[in-house]
């Protein structure tokens, strides 16, 4: 078997391993442990006797060689972090077979997936924490949003992922709970090429009832064939910034009639039922392959994927009124609902790796474009209409994200002098056209024909009829680049100096117009109302009934934003080992940055004032870790800094933007500002045996001005959701976790000669509060420019947004420690309820109950005919957890959203040729 390039007797020096004669480890193709003898060849191998698992990080920083000479027993990615760090390695990523990355952190200490999609560290909100790819930032493709979703990632591309939870004058200043730095696979140990596939089944979804709408014939391929192309006339009036409304400030008549012919179409708006929504699937291809040009050695890596998938939700979906005297949450609306999503993933990636000698030079390519088709159907109540009226509404909607990156880094080791330089392009879009929406009443005794019928007078019946469409696009780009110098100090042993400067241009546009349907001139006749909504659109009563689009504003009246944010860093920092086993990195970094967002009414036809943002600040961050290694297996760290956290572009734009997820209205505001942290951490680390370990820390936080939801009503049922800086918040937790293995030969037989337990536990207990105070003054955009007290937005005491008190995750399974795969592994995960959104004049918050979620998976390689096969079997919410969204007090209880996940069950095959 092919295996990586042993490790010579000056490299494993390097790494800061003891002097005297131990085994070293390095990894092979098949994730199998291979022995080099360091200094006798004649020692027995002992596994336990050292940790240096070759799990390969690119990040910010150079020279990251451990310094401590005493830690020979705990783990090479640890060891070679001065900051506190959670490694997730690509077994540890495998073994739970999530099929991208944010469900794999989402096993990790102190960190909590929302969604599926967005990563809290340490109960802290995704605004908190950042993301890297190889070293280096991302844009999002999310409205409401700057993080990347890392379910964009798919887990078979990365080759290893690090948490670091305690800050680094290295790192982008801008670090809250944390930063997840994801490297992609390098070069492969031998040639490879792997096909795989899976099959997968849930309860909720699958072969039951769903809605789906056609689109276009290419929908599967997660592109769309022209389908979705604006018809001429409305291509026209985005090009050039007309209104599409009638008279002088608009359109001619002819042309709002042909923009409005052209929006009817049956594909797009059309709502079908399916009894039988097909099974999920996806297909997955990767190869590799390693060589020497010269003395250079070549890697190439490749992988593309697809995946199809479906989901149907169904559940309820209540709006809590202003609380009467006794408390009781009044209703202001309630709808029974069902929705079906069609997702479809798309994803490349290119790599080459040279390595030189000690020098490496990495290239990434990476495509990923991701389209979720969606139907939904509510059914249910209003009482700014009528409390007894039945409405009926439905919404179609294909959002279209996508994100290209390029990026070099290379790393130049010149014995005592490491020089690392990276550069990179990225861009993210969004994409969604054709959000329809409709809505239809019931009529009782329609016409006097003594049938109940649903009917639609597009607004003119003021009965909750109405018809609309809305159009949104983004597109971000980010450039960024940096350059780290580390310096090992000839005449002082033990003592590295490290510098380094990065820049980072993050800009974004977006733009979002919405329309409505309506007639011009009479109420449309009772028999077109009952109409079907692509017959009630048709040419026919387009022309005859005089019924047109219309441009509408909502309550922000910027129809486009342009955002960007320059951020440009210098830090000097020294690791240096004080006494034998004391390690202290610290350092300070320099940070500017000038964000900008302007928003723009196009057409000045808004009823609210336009305010642009610029907020520049020069930050002096300061970090220092103190590493004590009192025992070859044992260390404690403790850690402080100052961070910052910045506002987002979404945040800060005054337009409108409904929320698919929850149905809630955001807008943004101009007068937010940077957050500022300071943050400690003390954490105990015991490696108990190879693979094993037991830690425990306490981190506390202080936050300056942080940023939460506020919600506020509008009328009767209109609710909507804005930021705003609170006065201060404070953050504290206890972070616990164990990993221990044990062999199972003493129970005899063939079978468990092999095997060993695994028992993985970890446990994050947090806490927060915001702290307010009657003097306490902030700026809302309620009343642009004017402070406001602090006391009518926000409770004292009140938690953070997005934080969950208790993390939980368990994993206990077997594994065979031999050459041939096998694991079965049950995974346990626990979240206790977190606040989603602030309530609205005097109502409790809205809490979720992400519950508890059991899994199982089981991975067996087998040989045949001549080839390794990977067998995988899934089964995730084995009980049954549905998920609740709610409101409640002394007296009463509201239900924002709830729905079933499901069970799911999954099949999959990979062949390596």
């Amino acid at each position: 078997m092919a295996m990586k390039k042993p490790l010579t007797y000056a490299a494993i020096l390097m790494m800061g391993t003891a002097l005297t004669p131990f085994t070293a480890y390095a990894q092979t193709s098949d994730d199998q442990v291979a022995e080099t003898d360091a200094t006798d060849p004649d020692q027995d191998a002992d596994a336990d006797d050292d940790f240096d698992d070759d799990v390969e990080i690119s990040g910010p920083g150079a020279g990251d060689q451990p310094i401590t000479v005493i830690g020979r027993f705990i783990p090479n990615p640890v060891r070679n972090q001065a900051e506190v760090v959670s490694v997730l390695s690509a077994e540890e990523i495998a073994r739970t077979a999530d099929g991208d990355i944010a469900g794999s952190l989402s096993r990790v200490t102190g960190l909590s997936t929302v969604g599926g999609r967005f990563v809290f560290v340490r109960g802290l909100g995704d605004r908190y924490s950042s993301a890297l790819l190889n070293g280096l930032p991302l844009p999002s493709p999310e409205p409401l949003r700057r993080t990347v979703p890392l379910d964009l990632f798919p887990s078979s591309i990365i080759g290893s992922t690090v948490i670091t939870k305690s800050y680094s004058a290295s790192y982008p200043g801008e670090f809250g709970g944390g930063v997840i730095n994801l490297t992609t696979r390098s070069i492969p140990d031998e040639p490879f090429l792997k096909i795989g596939g899976t099959l997968g089944y849930n309860s909720e979804t699958t072969l039951e009832t769903g809605f789906t709408f056609r689109g276009g014939d290419t929908d599967f391929l997660g592109f769309d064939d022209g389908t979705r192309d604006l018809p001429p006339g409305l291509q026209n009036a985005f090009d050039n910034n007309i209104p599409v409304i009638s008279g002088d400030a608009g359109l001619p008549e002819s042309e709002i009639d042909a923009i409005t012919a052209g929006l009817n179409d049956p594909n797009l708006l059309v709502i079908q039922g399916n009894n039988d929504i097909p099974f999920n699937g996806d297909l997955n291809l990767s190869a590799g392959t390693n060589f020497y040009v010269g003395e250079a050695y070549i890697g190439v890596i490749a992988q593309a994927g697809w995946r199809n998938g479906f989901r149907t939700r169904g559940g309820r979906q209540e709006l809590a009124g202003i609380p009467s005297g006794d408390g009781t949450l009044g209703l202001l609306s309630g709808f029974d609902y069902l929705t079906t999503q069609n997702r479809v993933v798309v994803n490349g990636l290119l790599g080459f790796v040279a390595e030189v000698g000690e020098h490496k030079l990495r290239w990434t390519n990476f495509f990923v474009r991701d389209t979720a088709k969606e139907a939904r159907i509510r059914q249910g109540f209003r009482t700014s209409i009528d409390a007894d009226a039945v409405l009926n509404e439905g919404r179609t909607s294909t959002f279209e994200r996508q994100l290209f990156n390029t990026q070099i880094v290379t790393e130049f080791d010149f014995g005592d002098l490491d020089v690392d330089v990276r550069a990179s392009y990225a861009n993210a879009q969004r994409n969604s056209p054709f959000e329809f929406n409709s809505g239809f009443a019931l009529n009782e005794n329609f016409a006097g024909s003594g049938q109940d019928v649903f009917v639609n007078g597009l607004g003119q019946i003021g009965n909750g009829e109405f018809a609309t469409i809305a159009f949104s696009e983004l597109d971000d780009d980010t450039i960024g680049f940096g350059i780290d110098f580390a310096y090992d100090l000839p005449f002082a042993s033990g003592v590295t100096l490290k510098t380094g400067y990065a820049y980072t241009r993050n800009t974004r546009d977006s733009l979002r117009r919405d329309f409505e349907f309506v007639p011009a001139g009479d109420a449309l006749p009772a028999e077109v109302s009952q109409q079907r909504i692509d017959f009630l659109l048709s040419d026919f009563n387009v022309q005859e009934f005089d019924v047109e689009v219309q441009e509408f504003f909502g309550v922000a009246g910027a129809q486009f934003y342009a955002g960007e944010l320059e951020v440009q860093g210098l830090y000097v920092e020294v690791d240096a080992e004080l006494v034998d086993g004391l390690r202290l990195q610290a350092g300070v970094r320099y940070e500017t940055s000038d964000q900008q967002v302007s928003p723009q009414d196009i057409f000045g036809l808004g009823s609210v004032p336009i305010v642009p943002t610029d907020i520049s600040e020069s930050d002096f961050l300061p970090a220092a870790t103190l590493t004590w290694n009192f025992a070859e297996d044992m260390q404690f760290r403790v850690a402080a800094s100052q961070t910052l956290a910045r506002p987002q572009f979404r945040e800060l734009a005054n337009q409108q933007f409904l929320d698919f997820e929850t149905d809630r209205v955001f807008f943004g505001n101009e007068f937010l500002q940077n957050s500022s942290l300071t943050n400690l951490e003390a954490r105990y680390e015991w490696y108990t045996g190879r693979d094993e370990r037991i830690s425990a820390a306490f981190f506390y936080k202080d936050i300056q001005d942080p940023i939460e939801l506020i919600a506020f009503a509008q009328g009767d049922s209109a609710r909507f959701t804005t930021f705003a800086n609170a006065p201060s918040a404070e953050l504290f937790g206890l972070e616990l976790e164990v990993v221990q293995y044990f062999d199972l030969f003493d129970l005899g037989g063939d079978f468990w000669e092999e095997r060993r337990l695994l028992l993985a536990a970890n446990y994050t207990f947090t806490d927060s509060s915001i702290n307010v105070t009657e003097d306490d003054m902030i700026l809302t955009p309620f009343n642009p420019g004017t402070l406001s007290p602090a006391a009518g937005v926000f409770d004292d005491g009140d938690r953070l947004v997005g934080q969950s008190r208790h993390l939980a995750n368990v994993q206990f399974g077997l594994e065979k420690t031999g050459e041939q795969l096998s694991q079965q592994t049950f995974i346990l995960s626990y979240n206790s309820p977190r606040v989603t959104n602030r309530g609205t004049q005097g109502q409790p918050d809205l809490f979720e109950e992400p519950g508890v979620l059991l899994d199982f998976v089981w991975r067996e390689g087998i040989q045949l005919f001549g080839k390794t096969v990977q067998l995988q079997f899934e089964a995730r919410n084995i009980l049954g957890e549905s998920y609740i969204e709610f409101q409640e007090n002394e007296v009463s209880r509201v239900i924002a959203n709830s729905y079933d996940y499901g069970t799911s069950v999954s099949f999959g095959v990979n062949i390596e040729f």
